[in-house]
């Protein structure tokens, strides 16, 4: 597959997955459910009717007739199914995106047509009649044509998403950022995780649960939201929205960092050390307020933080741990002191998870804490004053590039 054809194909991915999130979102009712790939793309299930929606985006396609050919026959299948069995009626929907070619489909469906364009087609050199080998006859054909729906003038991939953030933002009363990287994000997640479950009733949600499980103020590496936006854009975002030109105000900023044992390298970690230090210290003769920021290692193994601390020391890059002597124990008041150009202390080092709020407690200026976690976070922010943002991240690597 080439690399344009594997775009198309994402994008197809993604409208669909869009489609479904619009649908949801639109729904009246807090109870009307749909059902991800049910007996189409997406099924809609309300008080009054059920829809089987099949929906395609053909961005760089001509419409054709035989494109929608076979989703029309599975429905036919369906609606065979349904006038044999006991189960309530179902109304058929197709909605696709195509390039151009739409005047080619004439509507209102004639039976004629039906049968021509969309029920009669050749495999294997033999002639098929989709309706005959059902054995429908004219009359279900015309019932099937009033059940069925075919709109080939759908909205564009970029206005469907556009409407979904707008949607997003006035329901969550949310920013654009927000409306993207936290509920969009997480929407997208959560149709993922539906769409592959195996049993039918495992993939359907209400209206009500849906906005439950989005309303979600974590960041989370969703890797469906990073191919769509582009790592590298993704991370970009991120440091646009929180960390562009904070050195100017001298808070106290905790950074908790965790790591991944399996992909540990200590120059990496210390590079990153180095650089929120850089970034968020204000040592100089002439502050009024210097500064430097606190950091906590998460999953780190005592030995290994023993030898990193080591390393920093001897590397003229001075800390403090809120351990004042060997054998003493923890002091807030310690690790709190204030960093300025005599003591000339660059960072903080948080040995335990534990020690956090006794520092949080202690400290008195404006408090910021930023939680970077890999795959669920481990520290629950009590304080209310304390502004608490949470990232999911890859690998370590990805922080420097956001901060």
């Amino acid at each position: 597959m080439s690399n344009r054809s594997a775009t198309e194909t994402i994008l197809g991915y993604f409208y669909q997955f869009d489609y479904t999130i619009f649908k949801i979102l639109n729904l009246a009712n807090v109870d009307d459910s749909i059902i991800v790939e049910g007996i189409e793309d997406v099924d809609i299930k309300t008080i009054d009717e059920e829809i089987a929606t099949q929906c395609k985006y053909y961005a760089k396609t001509e419409y054709n007739h035989s494109i929608i050919a076979k989703p029309i026959r599975l429905m036919l299948n369906h609606f065979k199914q349904v006038k044999e069995g006991e189960k309530p009626q179902v109304q058929y929907y197709l909605y696709g995106y195509y390039k151009s070619g739409q005047d080619k489909l004439l509507v209102p469906l004639t039976v004629e047509f039906l049968k021509r364009h969309f029920l009669t087609y050749t495999s294997g050199k033999v002639k098929h009649e989709h309706h005959i080998e059902l054995g429908l006859d004219n009359r279900d054909l015309e019932n099937f044509i009033q059940k069925l729906t075919i709109n080939i003038n759908a909205v564009s991939y970029v206005d469907q998403y556009e409407k979904i953030i707008d949607l997003l933002k006035s329901l969550f009363n949310c920013s654009s950022f927000q409306a993207e990287h936290y509920f969009y994000n997480n929407a997208l997640k959560v149709i993922k995780e539906l769409a592959t479950q195996n049993k039918l009733e495992d993939r359907r949600i209400s209206k009500s649960q849906f906005l439950d499980r989005i309303d979600n103020k974590k960041l989370l590496f969703n890797e469906w939201f990073v191919v769509l936006k582009g790592k590298k854009q993704f991370l970009a975002n991120l440091r646009k929205e929180y960390f562009t030109s904070l050195n100017a105000s001298p808070f106290e900023r905790f950074f908790l960092i965790e790591i991944d044992e399996r992909n540990y390298s200590r120059s990496d970690l210390k590079e990153l050390l180095f650089l929120i230090s850089r970034k968020w210290s204000n040592l100089s003769k002439r502050a009024s307020t210097p500064f430097c920021p606190y950091v906590y290692i998460h999953n780190i193994p005592a030995e290994e933080l023993i030898k990193l601390k080591s390393e920093l020391y001897r590397e003229g890059f001075k800390l403090s741990d809120g351990f004042d002597f060997a054998g003493a124990s923890f002091s807030s008041e310690s690790i709190c002191e204030t960093a300025n150009y005599n003591n000339q202390i660059k960072l903080k080092i948080i040995n335990q998870i534990d020690y956090l709020d006794l520092v949080l407690k202690e400290t008195t200026r404006t408090k910021e804490v930023y939680q970077f976690y890999i795959e669920k976070s481990y520290y629950t922010n009590t304080h209310q004053e304390v502004k608490h943002i949470e990232i999911q991240v890859d690998e370590i690597i990805d922080i420097k590039e956001i901060i």
